[in-house]
Protein backbone atom coordinates (compact mmCIF):
# COMPACT_ATOMS: atom_id res chain seq x y z
CA UNK A 1 0.00 0.00 0.00
CA UNK A 2 1.82 3.37 -1.40
CA UNK A 3 0.69 6.47 -0.19
CA UNK A 4 1.57 9.67 -2.10
CA UNK A 5 1.68 12.79 0.06
CA UNK A 6 2.63 14.85 -2.85
CA UNK A 7 2.20 18.98 -2.17
CA UNK A 8 1.51 21.22 -4.90
CA UNK A 9 2.82 24.24 -5.42
CA UNK A 10 -0.37 25.87 -5.87
CA UNK A 11 -4.14 25.29 -4.93
CA UNK A 12 -7.17 26.74 -3.59
CA UNK A 13 -7.58 27.52 0.31
CA UNK A 14 -7.56 24.44 1.99
CA UNK A 15 -11.18 24.27 3.94
CA UNK A 16 -11.28 24.75 7.59
CA UNK A 17 -12.11 27.38 10.07
CA UNK A 18 -15.29 27.52 12.27
CA UNK A 19 -17.80 27.15 9.96
CA UNK A 20 -16.28 23.99 8.23
CA UNK A 21 -15.88 22.32 11.79
CA UNK A 22 -19.30 23.56 12.40
CA UNK A 23 -20.62 21.79 8.65
CA UNK A 24 -18.74 19.25 8.94
CA UNK A 25 -20.01 17.97 12.35
CA UNK A 26 -23.59 18.00 11.35
CA UNK A 27 -23.38 16.16 8.61
CA UNK A 28 -21.95 13.35 10.53
CA UNK A 29 -25.06 13.59 12.71
CA UNK A 30 -26.81 13.90 9.85
CA UNK A 31 -25.35 10.45 8.11
CA UNK A 32 -25.68 8.57 12.04
CA UNK A 33 -29.21 10.14 11.93
CA UNK A 34 -29.92 8.09 9.27
CA UNK A 35 -29.53 4.79 10.66
CA UNK A 36 -31.91 2.08 9.02
CA UNK A 37 -33.28 4.80 7.06
CA UNK A 38 -30.61 4.86 4.23
CA UNK A 39 -28.67 1.56 3.17
CA UNK A 40 -25.93 3.03 1.56
CA UNK A 41 -23.37 0.23 1.37
CA UNK A 42 -21.27 0.26 -1.53
CA UNK A 43 -24.06 -2.56 -3.30
CA UNK A 44 -27.32 -1.53 -1.76
CA UNK A 45 -27.78 2.05 -2.77
CA UNK A 46 -29.52 4.25 -2.20
CA UNK A 47 -27.05 6.02 0.50
CA UNK A 48 -26.82 9.46 2.09
CA UNK A 49 -26.54 12.81 -0.07
CA UNK A 50 -25.61 16.02 1.43
CA UNK A 51 -25.12 18.80 -1.44
CA UNK A 52 -26.20 15.78 -4.31
CA UNK A 53 -23.23 13.76 -3.41
CA UNK A 54 -22.99 10.08 -1.58
CA UNK A 55 -21.44 10.38 1.62
CA UNK A 56 -20.00 8.20 4.37
CA UNK A 57 -18.68 9.04 7.67
CA UNK A 58 -14.70 7.91 7.62
CA UNK A 59 -12.99 7.35 11.47
CA UNK A 60 -9.43 7.49 11.18
CA UNK A 61 -6.91 7.36 13.61
CA UNK A 62 -4.79 10.27 13.93
CA UNK A 63 -1.32 9.29 12.85
CA UNK A 64 0.62 11.87 15.77
CA UNK A 65 -2.60 11.96 18.55
CA UNK A 66 -4.05 8.25 18.24
CA UNK A 67 -7.17 10.04 18.42
CA UNK A 68 -10.12 8.49 16.14
CA UNK A 69 -11.40 11.11 14.08
CA UNK A 70 -14.49 11.30 12.14
CA UNK A 71 -15.36 13.08 8.74
CA UNK A 72 -17.45 13.15 6.47
CA UNK A 73 -16.17 12.01 3.06
CA UNK A 74 -18.24 12.11 -0.30
CA UNK A 75 -17.66 8.53 -2.36
CA UNK A 76 -18.54 6.61 -5.11
CA UNK A 77 -19.75 2.97 -6.18
CA UNK A 78 -15.89 1.60 -6.77
CA UNK A 79 -18.26 -2.04 -8.43
CA UNK A 80 -16.83 -4.14 -6.11
CA UNK A 81 -18.59 -3.63 -3.07
CA UNK A 82 -15.99 -1.13 -2.57
CA UNK A 83 -16.19 2.80 -1.95
CA UNK A 84 -14.18 5.45 -3.91
CA UNK A 85 -12.96 8.30 -2.14
CA UNK A 86 -10.94 11.56 -3.19
CA UNK A 87 -8.67 13.89 -0.73
CA UNK A 88 -9.16 16.90 -2.87
CA UNK A 89 -9.73 19.09 -0.21
CA UNK A 90 -11.65 21.38 -2.84
CA UNK A 91 -7.98 22.00 -4.94
CA UNK A 92 -5.82 23.33 -2.44
CA UNK A 93 -2.23 22.37 -2.49
CA UNK A 94 -1.77 19.91 0.49
CA UNK A 95 -4.21 16.97 1.30
CA UNK A 96 -6.53 17.16 3.47
CA UNK A 97 -5.65 15.83 7.25
CA UNK A 98 -7.97 12.74 7.09
CA UNK A 99 -5.35 11.74 4.45
CA UNK A 100 -2.34 11.56 6.06
CA UNK A 101 -4.35 9.81 9.40
CA UNK A 102 -5.52 7.16 6.43
CA UNK A 103 -1.81 6.92 5.25
CA UNK A 104 -0.41 6.26 8.45
CA UNK A 105 -2.89 3.83 9.59
CA UNK A 106 -5.00 2.53 6.36
CA UNK A 107 -6.19 -0.63 8.37
CA UNK A 108 -7.53 0.90 10.90
CA UNK A 109 -10.66 2.66 9.26
CA UNK A 110 -14.31 2.44 9.85
CA UNK A 111 -17.35 4.12 7.46
CA UNK A 112 -20.42 4.44 8.42
CA UNK A 113 -22.92 4.81 5.41
CA UNK A 114 -26.36 5.45 8.07
CA UNK A 115 -27.25 1.91 7.71
CA UNK A 116 -23.96 0.34 8.37
CA UNK A 117 -20.39 0.67 10.04
CA UNK A 118 -18.25 -1.33 7.90
CA UNK A 119 -14.54 -1.78 9.03
CA UNK A 120 -12.38 -1.18 6.13
CA UNK A 121 -8.83 -1.00 4.35
CA UNK A 122 -7.72 1.89 2.30
CA UNK A 123 -4.96 1.77 -1.07
CA UNK A 124 -4.66 4.75 -2.67
CA UNK A 125 -4.88 3.96 -6.44
CA UNK A 126 -2.31 4.63 -9.31
CA UNK A 127 -1.89 4.33 -13.04
CA UNK A 128 -4.64 3.03 -14.70
CA UNK A 129 -6.60 1.92 -11.76
CA UNK A 130 -6.49 5.89 -10.25
CA UNK A 131 -7.07 7.01 -14.08
CA UNK A 132 -10.11 4.73 -14.67
CA UNK A 133 -11.60 5.61 -11.23
CA UNK A 134 -11.17 9.25 -11.63
CA UNK A 135 -12.62 9.09 -15.51
CA UNK A 136 -15.58 7.40 -12.83
CA UNK A 137 -15.70 10.42 -10.26
CA UNK A 138 -15.45 13.36 -12.54
CA UNK A 139 -18.73 11.70 -14.83
CA UNK A 140 -20.40 11.51 -11.71
CA UNK A 141 -19.44 14.72 -9.70
CA UNK A 142 -17.79 17.19 -12.23
CA UNK A 143 -16.60 19.92 -9.61
CA UNK A 144 -13.69 16.95 -8.69
CA UNK A 145 -12.36 18.15 -12.57
CA UNK A 146 -12.80 21.77 -11.17
CA UNK A 147 -10.51 21.03 -7.90
CA UNK A 148 -8.05 19.33 -10.39
CA UNK A 149 -7.17 22.37 -11.77
CA UNK A 150 -6.90 23.95 -8.83
CA UNK A 151 -3.84 22.93 -7.92
CA UNK A 152 -0.63 21.26 -9.62
CA UNK A 153 -0.67 18.15 -7.13
CA UNK A 154 -2.07 14.88 -8.59
CA UNK A 155 -4.96 14.43 -6.41
CA UNK A 156 -5.38 10.98 -4.52
CA UNK A 157 -8.03 8.82 -4.98
CA UNK A 158 -8.87 5.65 -2.54
CA UNK A 159 -10.53 2.47 -2.29
CA UNK A 160 -12.29 1.50 0.74
CA UNK A 161 -12.33 -2.61 0.85
CA UNK A 162 -14.12 -3.96 3.78
CA UNK A 163 -12.18 -6.02 5.70
CA UNK A 164 -12.17 -9.74 5.49
CA UNK A 165 -11.28 -10.46 9.44
CA UNK A 166 -14.58 -8.64 10.42
CA UNK A 167 -17.81 -8.28 8.47
CA UNK A 168 -19.37 -5.23 10.31
CA UNK A 169 -17.85 -3.45 13.42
Amino acid sequence: MSFSDEHGTRGARQPGGVVMKWFNASVVRRVRRAGAKATGSATDHPAKKVMGMNVLVLTTVGRRSGQERATPVGWFDGGDGSWIIVASAAGAAANPAWYHNLAAHPDRLTIETGAETVRVTARELHGDERRDAWATVVAESPRFAEYETRTDRTIPVIRLTRRSDDETA
